[in-house]
């Protein structure tokens, strides 16, 4: 059993540096300063994917501005204030089954309540709140088990000291837990940077000549940039080169968002002395 687990461990790493080195060796010859920072031209066969990479972290950042305040007081009601039963039963349910819908549905979802009923139309806007739906659970659930690490003896000393229980909540153990909030916060940042399905319905655009920014704007995402790449267009191989260049700096910036979640998760462990 304990050879098999090791095989399972290369099996996993193995894949994951695969899939890096192909991406890699593919995507590693386009890139460059003008590949970052200039317009799409010649119908996406040259030129760069500046728009989006811009739309992308704008969709994030609106994401988790949208996210975050709900994410956070939700988990402070679960796990300061509810009582054990079926109410919190049935909302930390309600939370796991929201984690597991796919993310096609809640771009259905954000076409139907965003796009339609609420006539945001296919912009910035939309897209945000999609994926501030799709981020929410991972914010709830990272917020609630930060806030189960932080031991009772804290809460009692400020209440005994003549707190109340908000001022306990928001001036000990929300500090305290910070680091591992934050962590959670910057995976739900690599999460909705990476998703495609939600801003298909909602905010992504094929192509744009000029970049706008603005809520009601649509933008261009790297994740549909890829997409649109690889399935649409009369110009298969610059296109082809040009999709494994976005995937690689997709791939990179993930990358990069997960690295620091490592290091804040590990830095908060260092500094915690309890």
């Amino acid at each position: 059993m304990f050879g098999l687990c090791g095989l399972s461990v290369v099996v996993v790493f193995g894949m994951l540096l695969l899939i890096i080195v192909f991406i890699v060796i593919e995507g590693a010859g386009v890139i460059s300063w003008d590949f970052l920072t200039e317009m799409p031209r010649d119908g996406m066969t040259a030129g760069g994917i500046m728009p989006a990479l811009v739309g992308t972290l704008l969709l994030a950042v609106g994401a988790i501005i949208f996210a975050l305040p709900l994410g956070v007081l939700a988990a402070i009601y679960l796990n300061e204030y509810s009582r054990e039963g079926k109410l919190r039963r049935w909302i930390r349910m309600g939370i796991n089954s929201l984690a597991g819908v796919p993310s096609v549905v809640f771009g259905l979802f954000g076409l139907a309540l965003f796009v339609n009923l609420l006539d945001f139309g296919m912009s910035l806007l939309a897209g945000s709140l999609t994926l501030g739906l799709l981020v929410l659970p991972i914010i709830i659930r990272a917020t609630e088990e930060a806030l189960k690490t932080i031991p009772m003896s804290f809460r009692e000393a400020s209440l005994a000291m003549g707190a109340t229980r908000w001022q306990t909540t928001i001036k000990v153990v929300l500090p305290a837990a910070l680091g591992q909030i934050l962590t959670g916060v910057i995976l739900a940042i690599g999460r909705a940077a990476g998703e495609t399905a939600p801003i298909l319905f909602t905010a992504a655009v094929f192509y744009m000549r000029v970049l706008r920014v603005g809520l009601m704007e649509q933008v261009m995402a790297l994740p549909y940039h890829i997409y649109a790449l690889m399935t649409e267009g009369i110009h298969p191989e610059e296109q082809e080169a040009m999709a494994y260049g976005t995937a690689l700096v997709l791939m990179v910036l993930v990358l990069l968002i997960n690295g620091v979640a490592i290091w804040m998760r590990i830095r908060s462990r260092k500094i915690k002395k309890w």
